[in-house]
């Protein structure tokens, strides 16, 4: 989770590391701190609470600015409460050594134990202040340079780490290593400069060429010199690839909205339209996937496909259960990652796995992954980031172009997703010949229309900011839906949760009667997805009983319906598509209400307690 950024060259560092930090607070935000070099000395200021709260802290004492070399960290609290002492950076104990760190040491506590043993002291509860003694300790034993006692010492911890390590005996280097957790290198003019940064969004200004670390490997970032790259275990030289960002800074700028989340609410017409162009083809009447064209022999003949994801994904991969078995008829089944990857799974070589992660770098979902590898699946790589851990570690894929989603509840991540599984389930329904030629042309031509509905939708704001209004204080929510927007509801819900903290449920319509009824009363709201097409009536007879029991419902009905606005509290109507295509359309009134109730209680809608946006540790 937590965010590093670093640069080392020839500019002022403070500027670059603190801008770099802002850009990351989306993975973390319990502490930050940042350390500087003068040229003599390292001087470190961190604190409890956001990067602001640092900025405060330097502005103080210019003299905490001053450098050609720091590096900073926004952190995600793991090992130790969110304080100043266990903020990063650390010192290793003779002030030699500094260390930001994202991940987690599993077994620092022996390390730890070993240390205190061999005279060392500690001053935080953080697995990272071990680490950096350890290094340092290595070092001195092994009388080597940094980079060595790096590797060194690395091969003895056990957990995931991304990290940067700087030695002010060695003034013109840092190291930087990883194994489970991201980092990108910014590799600036003539080695003149280089940036290093959970990703690339710190650097987008100053550099478009980019080194992304695998896993179990360590760099030596020396100034004018190349990047000189190493496995960790067996010491061999990596060449390393230097690739050309695609992202812009427009992007990951407000863009003149409030919020992040409400600028990527907006942005989902676009982000779907990016998504489906060059793959759906209207005059042609096809899909064109080539991830899919590639491996369709094998999607046809499994024997199933198995979805795993963890969050807003896991209810996207529910979606694409409804989608892929009602239009190419092959049995799926959607699994959490972090249980999926721990309950000692059936897997074969005929079946596929499909992993769904935003980030990329979900670090159950990852594990997960080589889990079915190892079984001889063959996996399948839903996610945003190019690039990102999950991208490389599949078999192939597909992106979901939905741009830089900084947001921590996501929105246009799972709009994009549902979008690719949609393309996907209409691809093999199409190439099995579940889908009727005449079906599938519905289906692509109703989808060409999505990204102008939802436009349409999002003219709607007022109305649903009026409904938030009524119920920003209420305690307890049901979210109900049924057939493709069960998961829609279940959505609706978590989005709720995790911006405005009122507890929420989602539920199958028909489960209500089932033990939540039992919480209905004149003080509950209900928002129920009663689109005209499925399930309909019934439906309605579930809102009939919520009514009977003096419950609020909250309808999304189809444009026109005139039953449900005759017994619903409130209306918001959505426009008439495919029952298949509803959810790209069903969760657009859930996530702008959540996002006024979250700004109506004065709530951080981008950075809601507790959680981060990229999910690197169990």
């Amino acid at each position: 989770m937590c965010g590093i950024s670093a640069y080392i060259g020839h500019r002022e560092a403070y500027p670059i590391v603190i801008n770099g930090l802002k850009r990351l607070e989306y993975r973390g935000y319990d502490s930050s701190g940042i350390m500087m070099y003068d040229g003599n000395k390292m001087i470190i200021s961190k604190t409890k609470g956001k990067v602001s709260d640092l900025e405060l802290i330097t502005d103080e004492d210019e003299v905490r600015k001053v450098g050609n070399i720091g590096m900073g960290h926004t952190r995600w609290a793991t090992h130790g409460v969110p304080n100043d002492v266990n903020s990063h950076p650390h010192y290793s104990q003779s002030g030699n050594l500094a260390i930001v760190h994202n991940g987690i040491i599993e077994n620092y506590d022996t390390i730890k134990k070993e240390l205190i043993a061999r005279g060392y002291s500690f001053k935080s509860d953080t697995d990272t202040e071990v680490l950096i003694n350890l290094i340092e300790e290595v070092k001195k034993t092994e009388g080597c340079k940094l980079g060595k006692a790096v590797q060194l010492a690395l091969t003895n911890v056990v957990g995931a780490y991304a990290i940067t390590v700087f030695d002010k005996e060695k003034p013109d280097e840092i190291v930087v290593a990883r194994l489970g957790s991201p980092i990108a290198i910014g590799v600036g003019v003539e080695n003149k400069e280089f940036f290093v940064a959970s990703d690339a969004s710190p650097f987008l200004e100053y550099t478009q060429n980019v080194i992304y670390l695998e896993d179990e490997e360590m760099a030596i970032i020396k100034l004018g010199r190349t990047v000189k790259v190493r496995r960790i275990h067996d010491d061999a030289l990596v060449d390393p690839i230097i690739q050309k960002l695609q992202m812009s800074l427009d992007q990951i700028e407000k863009g003149g909205y409030e919020h992040f989340m409400l600028k990527e609410i907006n942005e989902q017409p676009k982000a779907i339209t990016d998504t489906f162009r060059g793959r759906m083809l209207l005059e042609e009447n096809m899909i064109k996937m080539s991830s899919i064209e590639d491996n369709l022999d094998k999607f046809l003949n499994a024997n199933r496909i198995i979805i795993i994801a963890c969050g807003t994904s896991w209810h996207a991969g529910l979606v694409g259960e409804y989608l892929i078995e009602d239009m190419a008829r092959i049995p799926v089944e959607v699994e959490y990652a972090s249980e999926f990857r721990y309950r000692n799974p059936i897997i074969t070589d005929k079946d596929i796995v499909i992993a769904i992660s935003q980030s990329g770098e979900t670090a159950d979902t990852l594990a997960a992954i080589k889990l079915a590898k190892s079984k001889g699946a063959f996996v399948y790589g839903i996610c945003n980031v190019v690039g990102s851990s999950i991208a490389r570690e599949t078999h192939t894929g597909a992106y979901t172009h939905a741009g830089p989603e900084i947001g921590v509840a996501s929105t246009k991540a799972f709009t994009t997703q549902i979008t690719v599984l949609t393309l996907i389930a209409l691809k093999l329904g199409q190439a099995n010949g579940s889908l009727p030629d005449y079906t599938f042309k519905k289906y692509i031509q109703k989808m060409q229309l999505i990204p102008r509905q939802i436009e349409q939708l999002l003219q709607i704001d007022e109305h649903v900011k009026s409904i938030a209004d009524v119920y920003k204080n209420a305690t307890n929510c049901l979210y109900l839906g049924r057939g493709f927007n069960f998961p829609v509801a279940l959505e609706g819900a978590l989005k709720l949760k995790e911006i405005s903290y009122i507890h929420a449920e989602g539920y199958p319509a028909a489960e209500m009667k089932h033990g939540p009824i039992a919480l209905i009363d004149e003080n509950m709201p209900i928002f129920v997805i009663a689109t005209n097409k499925g399930h309909y009536e019934k439906v309605v007879s579930n809102i009939q009983e919520i009514k009977s029991r003096a419950g609020k419902i909250i309808a999304i009905v189809t444009e026109g319906d005139t039953q449900v606005r005759e017994i619903a509290d409130h209306v918001i109507e959505i426009p008439e598509t495919e029952e298949a295509l509803t959810p790209l359309l069903t969760t657009i009134p859930f996530q702008l209400l959540s996002y006024h109730i979250a700004v109506m209680l004065g709530k951080n809608v981008d950075q809601p307690r507790n959680l981060a946006k990229s999910v690197t540790v169990e």
